[in-house]
């Protein structure tokens, strides 16, 4: 059966710690320039609706190191569907490709195209979602620690695609999980139920910055708003203020605490110059490691659509 990558859920957690394994090796391997060509003759197709930094050159560079080839497409190309259905472009395209990798707005689409392709999708980014760079901080937090059970984590600001992320991530990995936020910009609460009645991990919404580090190893936090609500930045600037991460709050967390950040950043908003450039910033080793997790990514999924 055909497997993809479209949502932490997707893979069990023995399946997740493995890839991290290989991350490792790849990661390893790499540095010591004998990167292996496991995807030597495979050919990627990139789609992109929304404008990429990280995503576009970690796939592309990664693709490169592993002997395949991405070929970059964007809205320009074609308006999937509108111009063309979502189904017609899944079934050209898994006529062409090995893999359809695609990085929108809509969660739903990308479902769309998994029911309807016949190679492996993988999920670059929804506004639901973000498994790509969850699994990239999993392995930052496995390199940092030693470890990736019952880690500390605070996540605070707004509730976006990156806070459901770590929600499905502890479903998977048992975690200490505190959601700081305001009443105002809560996460989905249902998909907080369901991730505490799964009984892995303990999640807590807080609406208390102090109360979300106390004791926490790893300070993670995202921007107030995300791409297409930019207009809703003065609001969630008053909202959200309180959850800033800043010197002044990394005192509450553990004395070797270190702190994480998707990016890219509105620096001294959601986070202070002063700490992403501080010694417990790792946010630069974490973008690197988009790199080498997607590249373990899309080798398991080339080996299980072998089978």
């Amino acid at each position: 059966m055909k497997r993809d990558f479209i949502s932490i859920l997707d893979w069990t957690s023995e399946e997740i710690r493995s890839n991290l394994d290989l991350a490792v090796e790849l990661k390893d391997q790499t540095k010591e320039g004998k990167c292996p060509h496991l995807l030597q003759g495979k050919t990627f197709g990139l789609f992109f609706q929304k404008p990429s930094l990280r995503t576009r050159l970690s796939f592309e560079v990664g693709i490169t190191q592993l002997g395949g080839t991405a070929i970059v497409l964007t809205e320009q190309d074609f308006k999937i569907g509108e111009r063309e259905t979502v189904s017609d472009v899944a079934r050209v395209m898994s006529r062409y490709v090995d893999c359809i990798l695609i990085r929108t707005f809509s969660h739903q689409m990308v479902l769309d195209l998994s029911k309807h392709a016949t190679v492996p999708v993988v999920n670059m980014l929804t506004d639901f979602n973000h498994p790509c760079q969850v699994m990239s901080d999993m392995l930052t937090i496995k390199e940092k620690l030693g470890r990736i059970d019952n880690v500390r984590i605070a996540y605070l600001g707004d509730s976006n695609n990156m806070t459901n992320s770590w929600l499905n991530i502890a479903a998977r990995i048992p975690l200490d999980l505190r959601i700081g936020t305001s009443p105002k910009t809560l996460p989905d609460m249902e998909l907080v139920r369901k991730i505490q009645e799964i009984g892995i991990s303990s999640i807590k919404v807080t609406h208390s910055a102090t109360e979300a580090v106390d004791g926490a190893e790893v300070l993670y936090t995202d921007v107030w708003a995300s791409m297409g609500e930019k207009d809703k930045i003065t609001e969630r600037e008053r909202l959200l203020k309180e959850f800033q991460i800043n010197s002044i709050l990394l005192q509450h967390a553990e004395k070797n605490a270190f702190v994480l950040h998707c990016l890219p950043a509105e620096r001294d908003k959601e986070i202070t110059d002063e700490v992403i450039e501080g010694r417990q910033s790792v946010v630069f080793d974490q973008a690197e490691n988009r790199l080498h997790a997607q590249k373990a990514i899309l080798v398991q999924l080339e080996k299980w659509n072998q089978v």
